[in-house]
């Protein structure tokens, strides 16, 4: 029997039978209307039916009312007297039971069959990963629908949640390519949420040049990340640190506030310090090239993409290597010493070039000169000295919300 749940008086539950509740004009029959045409054929009887089936006349007369499903067994039953497959018996049973709920939901919403709230999650929570950005405090903890959408719209800077918010301010710039999932989107939101809040010196161009060579040498020790974000800050580009969402496999970012605030974001998705160098080189290169929006997901690691998927994160990935590791000086030392990758030959070409031995094991596995369980030592980590010193969102760091408000 298919019954609903009605709260009475005195906080006990009394169940309905929706089938009595509703006109008999049902656009999906019971299946007791198959049975009656299959008795008819047959010149049977309910009774005659009950005994062929081995039930009582009053449950035959049940399932043929429609006040009694037909189940699993009553199917393989039926299916044995008419050769009817039991799935066809189920599938109608299925069709008219549904039918029957939604009567009721259009005849009487206050039933609460189905929940009319159904599609406005769907729309909310498509818009954006709600719970994870609760529990990041990007937005306050409500199930209150009303609440949800007025924090959505207030975190994306939105009118209206009825198509994608846009990050890049900059109208001079091209629109990525590539749409971005929901996670995405509101990680990249988080990252131009923080940016906008932090004073820089002002953006030239032109001395991009320079700002990248004063980048290159900090990229000598590991502890000179921390000097990363200053670096940076001082020739207008502002740098956020924001651990990634779940699912998003970001590693790091480049967009603008507007034609004259770019900001680089990176996620410190792996904590390796040849992973945090090529993310933010890679994600210079965009800023130095005017692109308008790059948001990069498995560049570094095991599993990172094997190739760029469009010319601009091709000359990207290009520039950022070459940018770390000048590329004649390493095919040159690829070509005299692979593929007996010694660890003295690696720290000695690191020192000829300034640059952290890491880095370079780093280049020689993303060419597949050496596996990743190689020379891992010089791996090290960079997390907690890039966040000592950068705007960081995770990892126990959380910032008022009342800064960007």
């Amino acid at each position: 029997m298919v019954v609903c749940v009605l709260s009475v008086g005195n906080g006990r539950d009394r169940r309905t039978d929706l089938s009595s509740e509703l006109p008999k004009a049902n656009p999906a029959p019971p299946p007791g209307e198959f049975i009656r045409e299959e008795l008819r054929k047959r010149s049977w009887s309910q009774q005659d039916l009950a005994q062929v089936l081995g039930r009582t006349v009053a449950r035959v007369n049940q399932i043929i009312m429609g006040k009694q499903e037909v189940s699993p067994e009553v199917a393989l039953s039926l299916e044995s007297a008419f050769g009817i497959p039991a799935e066809t018996w189920l599938q109608w049973e299925a069709a008219y039971r549904l039918a029957l709920h939604r009567e009721l939901a259009a005849r009487s919403p206050a039933a609460g069959m189905p929940d009319g709230d159904i599609p406005r999650r769907v729309k909310l929570y498509e818009a954006a990963p709600i719970k994870e950005m609760q529990k990041r405090g990007w937005i306050t903890t409500t199930d209150n629908l009303d609440e949800i959408e007025r924090e959505l719209l207030k975190f994306f800077g939105a009118a209206s949640l009825d198509k994608s918010p846009s990050i890049t301010a900059s109208m001079k710039k091209s629109a990525p390519a590539e749409p971005l999932s929901s996670t995405q989107r509101a990680w990249c939101f988080r990252v131009k949420q923080m940016a906008t809040a932090l004073k820089v010196s002002a953006f030239e161009p032109g001395k991009l040049g320079q700002c990248e060579r004063d980048l290159r040498r900090l990229a000598a020790y590991p502890q000179e990340s921390r000097k990363v974000a200053n670096t940076l800050s001082n020739y207008g580009i502002r740098f956020v640190v924001v651990e990634p969402l779940p699912g998003s496999k970001i590693d790091g970012a480049a967009l603008w506030l507007d034609d004259q605030s770019p900001v680089i974001a990176v996620s410190l998705r792996f904590d390796r310090v040849d992973a945090f160098w090529f993310t933010v080189a890679h994600e210079f290169r965009h800023i130095a090239n005017g692109d308008a929006l790059s948001v990069d997901t498995d560049m570094v690691g095991a599993a990172q993409v094997p190739a760029a998927t469009c010319d601009v994160e091709d000359r990207a990935n290009r520039e950022a290597a070459a940018m770390l590791v000048p590329p004649e000086q390493l095919e040159s030392f690829i070509l005299r010493v692979g593929p007996m990758y010694s660890e003295d030959r690696i720290v000695q070409f690191a020192h000829s070039v300034k640059v952290y031995p890491g880095i370079i094991v780093g280049q020689l596995q993303h060419r597949g000169e050496v596996g990743y369980q190689a020379n891992r030592k010089w791996l090290v980590k960079v997390r907690d000295t890039v966040l000592s010193a950068s705007i960081t969102d995770g990892w126990g760091h959380t910032i008022d919300r009342r800064v960007f408000e």
